[in-house]
């Protein structure tokens, strides 16, 4: 009996050690990608944004250069990135003294309209907060669409109960990270890219191949039709730029041939109008006239449409001289320049499906 109770006091020692190294040591063990993250939440921590801010996906996470633009900015885009995260770090930039003057959202048609990484990268790796995934939580509940809240939960565990084990970094949750990481074999490489992110402003790349012409998922939709969670999301995050007086661009990302080839004309239709209804409603929005920018297959670095360095530094660098002619001090006048003539030749057909205030 002595022998059952000592080792099953071991048992129990062991899992609370393991628990305080999942809760305190995650640089050792996480996915490559993490560090990327941590350093976008040391760098809203520090209130170190300068006057402009990225939001969006992957796309715009590796394909925006901060220091090849013309002020001082910063990427804060991230892998799998949907409306749900560009509200939650647009409100904690809001939150430091200096707020940016000017806000860059880029978002590919597919993260308009399904879920993708939310529990895998956004909840997991601490970017979103307890009370975060609570409002995520009403709104769904509210609108009827449960699609993000509920994706992947192939658990069992009641809702509340999987949202609390998360945010308190339950082992099991974490396994297979401290499996694929050793349990500490990844701290020397993750220090090196938190550092190496944080040195450029955010900024990571995804592939860095010599071309690539695999159709991403942009060639794949029948329709674009967003999905109303993040649909609410998208309209809570201009309506929030619209409070507080900030300017904001909808720049697309390029894509390669391949996938351009096979984009339905539907799809790039009903995303153009879709934009410019929320583009004409909010006046500080504006969308840049090609919604879908196509570029040749060797500027890619994988099958995802993510630029590869020399292709990030020719869109940042063409990014750098539009973004010149109407630098975030200037009047909105000024502003409107090459980014304001989507509305008007935009079909109207696909109206936003969100209510203003709601």
């Amino acid at each position: 009996m002595r022998y059952l109770q000592l080792l099953a006091l071991s048992a129990i020692l062991s899992f609370i050690l393991v628990w305080a190294w999942v809760a305190t040591m995650p640089m050792a063990f996480m996915d490559p990608e993490y560090p990327s993250w941590r350093a976008k939440q040391v760098l809203l921590d520090r209130c170190d944004l300068g006057e402009a801010i990225v939001l969006g996906d992957s796309r715009a996470a590796a394909d925006i250069l901060p220091d090849r633009l013309p002020f001082r900015a910063t990427d804060l885009a991230v892998g799998g990135g949907e409306a749900i995260e560009a509200l939650v770090a647009l409100t904690r930039a809001l939150a430091c003294p200096v707020p940016p003057r000017l806000v860059i959202l880029s978002l590919d048609p597919g993260h308009f309209t399904r879920p993708d990484l939310f529990w895998e990268r956004s909840v997991r790796f601490g970017f979103l907060s307890a009370p975060d995934v609570a409002a995520l939580r009403a709104a769904s509940r509210q609108i009827g669409d449960m699609s993000v809240y509920e994706a992947h939960h192939t658990d069992g565990l009641p809702t509340a109960l999987r949202d609390w084990l998360y945010q308190i970094r339950f082992p099991a949750f974490y396994f297979s990270n401290l499996a694929h990481g050793g349990g500490f074999l990844r701290w020397t490489g993750n220090q090196r890219t938190l550092a190496e992110t944080l040195a450029a402003r955010g900024h990571y790349y995804f592939g860095t191949d010599q071309g690539s012409d695999a159709v991403a998922v942009d060639g794949h939709l029948d329709a674009f039709r967003p999905l109303p969670i993040l649909d609410r999301y998208f309209d809570r995050l201009l309506a929030l730029l619209d409070q507080h007086g900030i300017e904001s661009r909808f720049i697309a990302m390029p894509v390669n041939e391949a996938t351009w080839d096979q984009v339905r004309p539907a799809v790039r239709d009903q995303f153009v109008a879709y934009l410019s209804g929320y583009e004409r409603r909010y006046k500080r929005f504006h969308v840049a006239p090609d919604i879908m920018p196509h570029w040749p297959d060797h500027f890619f670095g994988d099958q995802f449409c993510h630029l590869n360095p020399e292709g990030a530094a020719r869109f940042s660098d063409e990014l750098a001289q539009r973004l010149q002619e109407a630098p975030p001090s200037t009047q909105n006048e000024a502003q409107n320049g090459w980014l304001s003539d989507t509305g008007a030749d935009a079909s109207a057909n696909v109206a936003p499906s969100s209510k203003r205030g709601s």
